[in-house]
């Protein structure tokens, strides 16, 4: 299996793209701004939408992206698949006639550019050549994380995404018992600005090594981190990685904690 970054910044400047990743050829996982560097074909390619929740910054590009495949789709409409809250955001903020047309009814409500696929945390999902379970996310408005792996073996490992987050023991009871080739985790702010992130129901370097303490310690798991804002992610890598090297001797084990950037390829 394929997990192309497309964009994991949490905010846009020169070179940052927000949260998007293409899974093989036909699956998105969230629409921000970096699904904007697709191309024309690679999005007609595209025939599901996982959306972790309603915020701009995971949703940006979904509008657009369907305006510019309209033409092409008829009768084949875009699948979005997301919790039912995610869904109904959508469509009273997003696709209601004002600030972009409802592609749900459009050309008309028996042949429409969109459709949308409530989920549920715990659901498990095969589109195309990818098995998906529905993980469990704490964020400031209703959200999931994914876990996907190859439909075509049970055993193959999982590509795990934490979706945006803060304390989540639901979340790490169910990757402790997940064969786990890569984990994809926010951690959004600094140490500096811990109260703004439990405010914002994100992770700061501090509550990610809480977090990091549920992990099974006898699992060496490759960790990404992602949706670092552009001017913090220097000092968030080096927070974190302070850290991983104070905390082991509790645990005796050091965590292989990586930054992670748009373009970097999975190959799970």
């Amino acid at each position: 299996m394929r997990v192309r970054v497309l964009g994991c910044s949490g905010a846009i400047a020169r070179g940052c793209k927000t949260t998007s990743f293409l899974a093989g050829e036909s699956l998105l996982v969230d629409a921000g701004t970096g699904a904007g560097d697709l191309t024309r074909d690679e999005m007609l390619r595209i025939d599901d939408v996982l959306l972790t929740h309603a915020h701009l910054d995971h949703i940006a590009c979904l509008p657009l992206m369907v305006d510019t495949v309209a033409a092409a789709r008829a009768g084949r409409p875009l699948r979005v698949h997301a919790l039912p809250e995610t869904l109904t955001a959508l469509r009273q903020h997003i696709f209601n006639g004002v600030i972009w047309p409802d592609f749900s009814r459009l050309p008309s409500s028996d042949y429409p550019l969109l459709t949308f696929k409530p989920l549920a945390v715990g659901d498990v999902l095969t589109l195309d050549e990818h098995c998906i379970e529905v993980l469990p996310a704490q964020h400031a408005v209703p959200a999931v994380g994914y876990a996907l792996r190859s439909a075509a073996d049970d055993a193959a490992p999982w590509w795990v995404f934490s979706g945006d987050t803060e304390r989540n023991p639901g979340f790490w009871a169910r990757v402790n018992q997940m064969n786990v080739a890569a984990l994809v985790i926010e951690t959004a702010f600094s140490n500096r600005e811990r109260e703004l992130a439990r405010l914002a129901r994100h992770l700061s370097p501090e509550v990610l090594a809480d977090e990091l303490d549920q992990l099974d310690p006898t699992r060496r798991i490759p960790i990404y981190i992602t949706h670092t804002k552009p001017a913090e992610t220097e000092t968030i890598m080096r927070e974190i990685a302070a850290l991983d090297q104070v905390r082991p001797g509790q645990r005796e084990v050091a965590h292989d904690i990586r930054w992670l950037s748009a373009s970097h390829v999975f190959h799970i």
